[in-house]
Parts: C-alpha cells; sequence; structure tokens
C-alpha cells in the first residue's frame, strides 16, 4: 500500500473515531408538550410545537443517560440545536380522541451521585392517571433500573421516599427526576396528544 493510501486510510479512521465520540452527548434537557387537531399526526406536531422540539429531525433512543451528562434549562438546550439538525430523544408520548378521557406521558431519569456511571431514563405513558401518579412511576421505573445495575437494593412494593432512605443507607445516592404531561380529551373529539421528552443537545 502506497504511503498516500496509508495517510488516507489513517485520515478517514481519525474522522470515523471523531464522529463516534460525538455521539456521547454532553448535555440534555427536558421538556414536554401537548397539541390538539382533528388530525391525529397534526396533533402530535402540535405537541412537538409546544415542547419546542417540532424544528428538529427527532430520532429516538432508548433508556442511557451518559455519564458526566448534564441537565440543562430548556432554553440553554435549544440554542445549541438547530432547525433540520438530527437530534436524539427519549420521548413518550399519548393521544386520543375520547372525550374527557385523562392521558399522560412522562419520561423518569435516575441519575448516579457524582455522574461518572451511566443513568436510567424510563418512559411511561398511561389513561387515568395524573401528573403526580405517572410521573412518580416513571421515576420508580428509572430508579429499578439502575439499582439493578449499581447493585442497589430495590424493594418495588415500597414507597419512593422509603426506597430512597435504602439507597442512602446501602451507600448508593441516586437522584431522580421526571418530566410528565397529562390532558383531558377534547369534548369535540379532536385528537390530544401529549409529549414528555428528554433531548440530547450537546456532544463531546
Amino acid at each position: 500500500m502506497s504511503e498516500s493510501r496509508i495517510k488516507l486510510e489513517d485520515s478517514r479512521a481519525r474522522i470515523f473515531k471523531r464522529r463516534i465520540i460525538n455521539l456521547v452527548p454532553k448535555t440534555a434537557f427536558i421538556t414536554k408538550g401537548v397539541g390538539k387537531h382533528k388530525e391525529k399526526l397534526t396533533s402530535f406536531e402540535m405537541a412537538l410545537r409546544d415542547a419546542g422540539i417540532a424544528e428538529f429531525n427527532l430520532v429516538k433512543v432508548s433508556s442511557i443517560f451518559p455519564p458526566n451528562c448534564t441537565l440543562v434549562p430548556r432554553a440553554r438546550g435549544l440554542k445549541s440545536l438547530s432547525p433540520g439538525e438530527i437530534v436524539y430523544v427519549v420521548m413518550s408520548e399519548n393521544a386520543t380522541n375520547e372525550p374527557n378521557r385523562l392521558i399522560a406521558a412522562s419520561a423518569g431519569i435516575a441519575i448516579p451521585k457524582g455522574h461518572t456511571q451511566h443513568g436510567y431514563i424510563s418512559e411511561h405513558h398511561s389513561f387515568g392517571e395524573n401528573d403526580t401518579v405517572a410521573g412518580e412511576y416513571a421515576e420508580d421505573l428509572a430508579a429499578y433500573m439502575l439499582a439493578t445495575t449499581i447493585g442497589a437494593p430495590f424493594d418495588p412494593d415500597k414507597s419512593y421516599d422509603e426506597q430512597k432512605d435504602i439507597w442512602k443507607i446501602s451507600g448508593h445516592i441516586v437522584k431522580t427526576r421526571n418530566i410528565t404531561k397529562t390532558a383531558v380529551g377534547n369534548k369535540n373529539r379532536l385528537w390530544t396528544t401529549v409529549v414528555a421528552a428528554v433531548v440530547f443537545s450537546s456532544y463531546q
């Protein structure tokens, strides 16, 4: 292989490696929205607009909150993104055209203390649950997935507050939170859509 060919292959390898590294998010933000329209797809678009993320090409990913990734305010996260950009999200969504039906979409986040180890993001959507019930379930789900990874004890029969005490006693400090959107189905049978998302906004 010629020297010029070797240099070209090395250059391509460096570019490929850099692109892989760049896919590890350094910041993320949370957002939520609701939309209503006679067409289901348009109601989803309206929900994305309400959440501030309709102008991006969204790619759904699953579950992992990266190590050393920081949650930032939505306004700051949006400033690092450009219209048309491919943006990775963990997103929960729900929709109904039944009058007065309560719907919820929630994303829960569980992050180990220190941020040096990855955390988990859960997606939960439901009917008949208010913000508190749906949000706490999403948090518990994310915490359970994290607990099974770091070896922290987890008892699904205990309340969230009791579970946090167990983590502290066992030496595991886990921070959790959720983003939840609820809405009631439109009385005129318009489609109502809710979304809740964790949006990755900048990379290494």
